[in-house]
């Protein structure tokens, strides 16, 4: 009974271990430039703000407001990667493990900010995972073949 207790236990740790892991090494991927800027600035996005005001000010974290902002944006940035210049309109394995990964530091966030623990981290995490979607998406509105509008005009034409 305590063997299997202790198996259970062990691989369940070992499967978030490698799901972090990998999800981190997504969004280690480098792109050439900062394509997620264009997207921000066209769909009003606040979680740069949010990641700036989290590294460079030690005052505690406005949760709720936040959270909110974070999750507006991951709807927004979901939605666009999903049909912004994806003829198959379906997520990418890479696309649908980080939305797992945002979801599950989504609700760390919230069940840290209940316990009282670090609430920053998971936020950065957030932002990183935001990022990543915005560089996507960023990269194939640039790749595609409407080189002549800017990515504002064109998730206009949307």
């Amino acid at each position: 009974m305590y063997l299997a207790a202790l198996i259970l236990v062990l691989s369940t740790a070992m499967f978030f271990f490698y799901f972090q892991t990998i999800c981190q090494r997504i969004l280690a991927k480098e792109f050439d430039h900062d394509y997620f800027l264009a997207i921000v600035n066209a769909n009003r996005l606040e979680f740069p703000s949010v990641r700036k005001a989290v590294e460079e000010f030690d005052t505690p974290v406005d949760y709720a407001r936040f959270s909110m902002m974070l999750k507006c944006d991951y709807l927004a940035l979901t939605y666009l990667l999903k049909n912004a210049a994806n003829q198959a309109h379906r997520y990418t394995p890479q696309d649908r493990l980080l939305i797992l990964y945002f979801q599950a530091n989504y609700l760390w966030l919230h069940i840290g900010h209940f316990l009282k623990l670090d609430e920053k981290s998971p936020i950065l995490r957030l932002t990183s995972v935001l990022q990543y979607f915005g560089n996507v998406v960023g990269r194939r509105v640039n790749s595609s073949g409407f080189k002549d509008l800017s990515a504002s005009d064109y998730l206009l034409t949307l």
